[in-house]
């Protein structure tokens, strides 16, 4: 049997291999940065933004806490070997992720008492995102809420184009973080109880959406 022949790797070729996951995280800062700085925030606080957003994705916040009884099929008594079902109670703790969510509904606080934005034209944004994200999202048992993610981006970003090109970017993320907020996540909350999901995080990663995401990319897309 003939044997199998690996050449050598470089080693260039190797410490780029290394150095891969660290290029691809120094790549993502970078583009999250430049949405801020598109959104007029400096350098400086646009880090800020985003490391506080990274550290606060660790904290999660419970609001609410829904219970939902359910029936098991029968089982077998050990003592008297009756056959008898059993119901249990699930508890779903319904939370905010502080960096998912909390952190970019404050920056959408400021930037609509910073901007000069015509306030008309950002409340109309809202509403069509919030009725497209409604539209879209879906339960997931075990999961939550859960939407496409390129949905409520590009939603928001060809609403903004569409109502202001000078305000686009301001336009983009706030309608883009609120209306996923409202409609995929606060309109679907009684839904929640149903999917035996054990907690759903308003902005966390896989249980409701990722409302920082939205926001982000909406701004890079106009």
């Amino acid at each position: 049997m003939d044997k199998v022949f690996f050449p050598p790797l470089s080693p260039l070729f190797v410490i780029l291999i290394l150095l891969l996951p660290l290029l691809i995280g120094f790549f993502i800062i970078n583009v999250i940065n430049t949405a801020f700085i598109k959104l007029g925030f400096s350098p400086i606080l646009a880090f800020s933004i985003l490391f506080l957003s990274l550290i606060g994705s660790m904290i999660n916040i419970p609001i609410r806490e829904s219970y939902q009884e359910i029936k098991t099929e029968y089982t077998e008594n050990f003592f008297f070997k009756n056959l008898y079902p059993r119901n249990i109670v699930e508890k779903t703790v319904i939370a905010v992720n502080f960096g998912g969510a909390v952190i970019p509904i404050l920056v959408s606080i400021f930037l609509i008492l910073k901007s000069d934005v015509p306030i008309w034209k950002l409340f109309i944004a809202i509403i069509i995102v919030t009725i497209i994200c409604h539209k879209f999202a879906r339960p997931i048992p075990g999961l939550g809420i859960s939407i496409p993610l390129f949905i409520p981006p590009l939603a928001s970003a060809v609403v903004a184009m569409l109502l202001s090109h000078t305000y686009a970017p301001v336009i983009a993320y706030v309608s883009g973080v609120l209306g996923v907020l409202i409609g995929a996540d606060i309109l679907n909350l009684n839904k929640i109880k149903n999917l035996g999901a054990p907690m759903a995080s308003i902005g966390g990663a896989g249980t409701f959406d990722g409302i920082f995401l939205t926001g982000i990319i909406s701004v890079l897309l106009v």
